[in-house]
């Protein structure tokens, strides 16, 4: 059974940072991509950072967090670490952490659908203001 556990949004002002993190449980593949995704009402989920679990590590993300944003993982704890620094109003959204099996995409370092993602956390709250 697959869990993915988020924490760690929030309120906070322009230019602040936040921290988001997924425990992820129950994963069966020797490899994974695993993203967090953000959406906002009346816009579709959209990908904002992305990792592969082996072979390069590759990592996708959106243009407009570029050098902003750093996933990574932690492998003792089984977890996804989103840093998000400098943020703008434009971040405010429900953030979510997905895990899925591994496609070319994920694992060449390009943008994925987020039909890609076979498992979803439940979503955190990030205010950006």
């Amino acid at each position: 059974h697959v869990q993915l556990v988020e924490s760690g949004g929030g309120s906070v002002q322009a230019g602040g940072s936040l921290t988001l993190t997924c425990v992820v449980s129950g994963l069966t593949y020797k490899a994974n991509c695993l993203g967090w995704f953000r959406e906002t009402p009346g816009h579709e989920r959209e990908g904002v950072a992305t990792v592969y679990t082996s072979g390069g590590h590759k990592t996708y993300y959106v243009p407009s967090v570029r050098g902003r944003f750093t996933i990574s993982q932690n492998n003792t704890d089984n977890m996804i670490i989103l840093q998000m620094n400098n943020l703008k109003p434009e971040d405010t959204a429900t953030y979510y952490c997905a895990a899925g099996p591994p496609n070319p995409r994920c694992s060449g370092g390009y943008a994925a659908p987020s039909d890609d993602y076979t498992h979803w956390g439940q979503g955190t709250q990030v205010t950006v203001s």
